[in-house]
């Protein structure tokens, strides 16, 4: 959903007060927030006026932000008859420099009544949801207001609840329409490092002939996303026309979800989810479901791990967070079927886009050094969505994965899929500071710590610097000797670098028992 639309004249809320400046944009990135600049002297808007508002109301040529004004006093920045818009802002009103810009202090958007109620310990209604999804989609909140309703809704949520805001978050965005009456999606919760069977399962399910247009976001709290670690062998960033003409012409597409305007409010609560590290099972299951009925899928497979170190824990734990999945799937009209996978230790060798990029070609080259567990993961998974094909023999899903794999079909797809969407916008490697994690003691590895794998790969800096992260050289189950690797630490800023290294000194993440 685009920002709000409205009359082009000056804000409504206040049009007595409002007044009309010049666009100047200026080369300044304000990241996800809106920011305007004023001139200390301008005539027009006086900063005293300004004084305690948090919130200006900005039309121009149809479009409505509500923005944070911050006043100047360079000006050759910004002189008194301009307003001055960063980078994000100047795009979202889609000025030119010059342009007319109607600018009036403004009221605070009233769906933040609704994150008081919440709060308080409210159960908000289904419009109010709806009006927070827009919002949201329209960047009429601050990131300290989303982040309260995040630890707001992180404290008390029903399913009814979740469902109701999984409904706003299609609403607020574009839905894609296949006019086809099967569309597969396969997606994991996350919580496991190196856990990439989506680019595996995808070209499989692609090269038997059901279409599967994989959107996915980037990384929230784990070293990589699949769309992190797609971005290394093709880009990702595809408008709907784009994604359109990869599936027409593949099959399937393995895509950011962001660049087609699919639950964008979704985007907004990711962007400030991540470095409050907050991922609650409500916002988990609005944020995944939203974003696949958006995106079209009529069927999906849906991985949830389950280990001492995942994100899940146990198996009651679990089964809770399954029958979420299944009312709020349910109440939006998507097939789906949830599986408990084991995962009591990282899968695959790498962490980081680069790592498991390499383990992803790995397995689809059927080399002989591609991680088993990886490999055996992915057919099962890739198995379990095939069998949405009424085509199919029932319990033939994973002989038939199986055997797209090992005759070089799917790495011939994944090969079309990445020359499809093109190359991506930058060729990387692994970083070249390089650190080897050894073990203390000899024995044998008896458990990996997911969650502190995860930490110390974030610490070196993935998935933000894809080259950045960790690979595994010891698994559980398998000897070491006192002084040999247990790990390789990869990063290449210096600070991510002593960051990491530090990290793993204090708590390396790997048991070792005699």
């Amino acid at each position: 959903m685009s920002p709000d639309r409205a009359a082009a004249s000056p804000p409504s809320a206040l049009a007595a007060a409002a007044a009309t400046l010049a666009a100047k944009p200026l080369c300044l990135n304000t990241f996800r927030e809106n920011v305007v600049l004023l001139a200390r002297n301008n005539p027009l808007v006086r900063p005293e006026r300004l004084a305690g508002l948090r919130k200006v109301e900005v039309v121009a040529g149809g479009v409505r932000l509500l923005a944070s004004p911050m006043i100047c006093d360079d000006a050759s920045l910004v002189d008194a008859h301009e307003i001055g818009l960063p980078q994000p802002a100047f795009r979202r009103l889609g000025v030119q420099a010059g342009d007319p810009v109607h600018i009036a202090p403004a009221r605070p958007a009233r769906t933040l009544d609704a994150v008081r109620a919440k709060i308080a310990g409210e159960i908000l209604s289904g419009d109010d949801y709806a009006a927070i999804a827009r919002d949201l989609a329209g960047h009429l909140w601050s990131d300290m207001e989303v982040a309260a309703f995040l630890v707001a809704c992180a404290a008390f949520m029903t399913p009814e609840e979740a469902l109701a805001l999984t409904r706003g978050m299609i609403a607020a965005g574009a839905t894609l329409d296949w006019k086809r009456p099967m569309v597969v999606d396969k997606h994991c919760i996350g919580g496991v490092p190196g856990n990439r069977t989506s680019l595996i399962v995808t070209p499989i399910v692609a090269a038997h002939g059901l279409v599967m247009p994989k959107t996915s976001s980037r990384a929230i709290t784990s070293p990589a996303g699949t769309a992190d670690t797609m971005e290394v062998f093709a880009r990702v960033d595809l408008d709907e026309a784009e994604m359109r003409g990869v599936v027409e012409r593949c099959g399937a597409c393995i895509a950011w979800g962001g660049r087609v305007n699919l639950s964008p409010a979704d985007d907004v609560l990711i962007s400030v989810e991540r470095p409050l590290s907050i991922d609650t099972p409500e916002q988990m299951v609005a944020s995944i479901l939203s974003k696949k009925a958006a995106a079209g899928s009529t069927h999906l497979i849906l991985d949830i791990p389950v280990g001492p170190t995942a994100k899940v824990r146990d198996r009651r734990a679990a089964l809770r967070l399954k029958k979420l999945f299944e009312f709020v799937a349910g109440g939006i009209g998507l097939s789906v079927e949830v599986v408990l996978t084991e995962a009591l230790e990282p899968i695959g060798r790498g962490v980081g886009p680069v790592l498991e990029a390499h383990d992803v070609s790995a397995v689809l080259e059927n080399r002989a050094d591609a991680p088993a567990d990886l490999r055996e993961k992915a057919i099962r998974l890739a198995g379990r969505v095939l069998e949405f094909d009424p085509a199919l023999h029932g319990g033939a899903g994973e002989r038939r994965a199986r055997d797209l794999l090992e005759s070089g079909a799917a790495h011939a797809k994944m090969m079309q899929i990445c020359e499809a969407q093109g190359p991506p916008p930058t060729t990387a490697g692994c970083g070249s500071l390089v650190h080897e994690v050894c073990a203390g003691a000899g024995g044998h590895v008896a458990s990996i710590d997911c969650l502190r794998i995860a930490s110390v790969a974030r610490l070196a800096g993935a998935p933000t610097d894809p080259g950045a992260g960790l690979e595994l050289l010891r698994k559980t189950g398998e000897a070491v000797r006192a002084g040999e690797p247990l790990y390789r630490i990869y990063a290449s800023e210096p600070a991510d670098f002593g960051f990491a290294v530090e990290a793993a000194a204090e708590d390396n993440g790997v048991q070792v028992s005699s």
